[in-house]
C-alpha cells in the first residue's frame, strides 16, 4: 500500500509515511538484521547500515511495547465499561421485576414501560 511518486527512480513511499508522518514506523516493516563475521574488515556504508538498522530496531521495539501497553489499558477500560452497562441493564430488570411482584401482591395491575416518542409539528406562519 504506498503512492507512486512520479519521477526517474518509481521510488514506492510506504503507507504509514504517507498518512502518519514520517516520524512514525510501522510495525509491519521487517528490519534486516545484517551479522558481520568478527574480524572482518567492514566498509564504513555497511557500519552506517548496520548501525541504523540497530537504531531502528531498537525504537520499533519501544514504539511496539508501547502500543501494546496502549492497547492492553484501552481493552481494560472497554471491560470495565461493559460490565457497568451490564449491571445497570441487569438493574433496570430486576426493578421492573420487583414492580411486577408489587403489583400482583398489592392486588394492581402493572403497566409496561413504553419508550417515550414525542411528534413535533410546526406549522408555518403561526406563531
Amino acid at each position: 500500500f504506498g503512492s507512486r511518486r512520479s519521477g526517474p527512480s518509481d521510488i514506492v513511499t510506504p503507507y504509514s509515511q504517507v498518512f502518519c508522518g514520517v516520524e512514525e514506523m510501522a510495525e509491519r516493516y521487517m528490519i534486516t538484521r545484517d551479522a558481520v563475521v568478527e574480524g572482518a574488515a567492514v566498509p564504513e556504508k555497511v557500519q552506517l547500515k548496520l548501525a541504523r538498522n540497530a537504531a531502528l530496531a531498537e525504537e520499533k521495539q519501544k514504539a511496539v511495547a508501547a502500543k501494546k501497553k496502549d492497547l492492553e489499558e484501552q481493552r481494560a477500560s472497554l471491560k470495565k465499561r461493559t460490565q457497568e452497562y451490564e449491571k445497570e441493564y441487569a438493574d433496570h430488570q430486576q426493578k421492573l421485576i420487583d414492580l411486577r411482584r408489587e403489583a400482583k401482591l398489592g392486588g394492581n395491575f402493572f403497566v409496561e414501560p413504553e419508550a417515550k416518542l414525542l411528534f413535533v409539528v410546526r406549522i408555518k406562519g403561526i406563531i
